[in-house]
């Protein structure tokens, strides 16, 4: 989506952030992940710790939106300033290995206790999209919450940047599989190339258009 539209789409809030602060839980992280659907490379999360400042966060991070309504340049310009402004940014991730073994969803709620860890900073509640985690912790549960709240919007486009980046680096070290421009997803190109060469070392097995190749 190119940037004529973007502000024309509705702006992620701190609604929800903004409740957790009053209620007295100052470091308050949002999680996304990306690369759930995909059929090759690892599920990635991010969790964005931003300080409690709506007018900073207005003013610096008008941009941020839900990573799929962005384009790919409007995603890599945001991400330095995202990690400018946050408190903390912590980014973890579930290979294809993992996620053959236990499942995407078990997968993905792993990638995000280890976006956790990685913060360096503790949180105090967690804003989290469609997820719940087995972490002691308060936690908001909303549905497209990338959307909907500004700290997971965040995390959205780092998660998002991170694994597209990797899957370029993916696509140096396996030829032929068009990573670089599909990143992995179900793309014509992707299922032909699969058809061409069989799956490589980042497929995900268990999934059917890779196992049936």
């Amino acid at each position: 989506m190119g940037r004529r539209n973007l502000s024309r789409l509705p702006r992620p809030t701190l609604v929800e952030e903004a409740a957790l602060w009053r209620r007295g839980y100052r470091s308050v992280a949002g999680l996304d992940e990306a690369g759930r659907g995909a059929w090759a490379g690892p599920v990635v999360a991010a969790a964005v710790i931003l300080p409690p400042d709506p007018g900073w966060l207005r003013q610096h991070l008008a941009g941020v939106r839900d990573s799929k309504t962005m384009s790919p340049a409007e995603r890599e310009a945001l991400f330095p300033e995202i990690l400018r402004v946050a408190v903390a940014v912590g980014v973890g991730m579930a290979g294809p290995e993992e996620i053959d073994a236990i499942g995407i969803v078990p997968a993905t709620r792993l990638a995000m206790e280890r976006a956790l860890k990685a913060l360096a900073v503790t949180p105090d509640a967690l804003i989290i999209d469609a997820l719940t985690l087995a972490v002691p912790l308060p936690q908001r549960v909303i549905v497209r919450a990338d959307a909907r709240c500004l700290s997971v919007a965040a995390a959205s486009i780092v998660a998002k940047v991170t694994r597209d980046r990797w899957m370029v680096e993916m696509d140096r070290l396996y030829p032929g599989y068009g990573f670089a421009g599909h990143k992995g997803y179900g793309t014509p190109a992707h299922r032909q190339a699969l058809r061409a060469h069989g799956p490589c070392p980042i497929h995900r097995r268990s999934f059917a258009p890779v196992r049936s190749s």
